[in-house]
């Protein structure tokens, strides 16, 4: 069966966000363009270290390739609004990839879902191959890139705040904390 790939180049919207309460709260990635939306799930972990990762590839392609990658992004790609609804999720995320295209000084993104089977945990992101996983494939200006960056990092930091002594979130209830003994804090 050929894989899937929703493909967007340039989307009118490519956002992080969330569904549910801080501690109960599942995320997404949503790309939107073309009278289509694409939402796919993933970890809260996985949106953070994609903020960073593509921070840190902006900076490269700013410093090695002479891009010109704005630090601070316009108010017209400014985006605090919710996702889109419904939010139906396509797949699960399992891996992603990142790539600075230098020609044509875009940024490609693709979020690989978790593989069914062995074959399909071989597939490397980035590829184009036939057969594989479903595939989110995201071509994104710097500016884009930028403003989904920012977004993505106020998306994480809106959870649960963490413990002073030990780091962990803390539910509203409180939380059991391993630097008092296990005592509720």
């Amino acid at each position: 069966m050929p894989r899937q790939v929703f493909s967007y180049d340039n989307p009118g919207r490519f956002v992080a966000g969330t569904v549910g309460q801080p501690g109960d709260r599942t995320f997404y990635l949503q790309a939107s363009g073309g009278g289509r939306t694409t939402s796919v799930s993933l970890e809260k972990v996985q949106v953070q270290v994609l903020a960073e990762r593509l921070e840190e590839l902006l900076d490269t392609a700013r410093r090695t390739a002479g891009a010109e990658v704005p630090v601070t992004v316009s108010r017209a790609l400014e985006d605090t609004g919710p996702l889109d609804a419904p939010v139906e999720e396509e797949f699960r995320v399992g891996a992603m990839g990142l790539a600075w295209d230098a020609e044509a000084s875009r940024v490609v993104i693709e979020a690989l879902a978790q593989p069914e089977d062995e074959a399909q945990a071989e597939v490397e992101p980035l590829s184009d191959v036939e057969e594989g996983p479903a595939v989110l494939r995201v071509v994104l200006t710097a500016e884009m890139a930028q403003a989904f960056v920012r977004r993505a990092q106020r998306v994480v930091a809106a959870g649960r705040p963490p413990c002073p002594l030990c780091g962990l979130p803390l539910d509203p209830e409180g939380h059991i904390c391993p630097r008092q003994n296990g005592h509720r804090r």
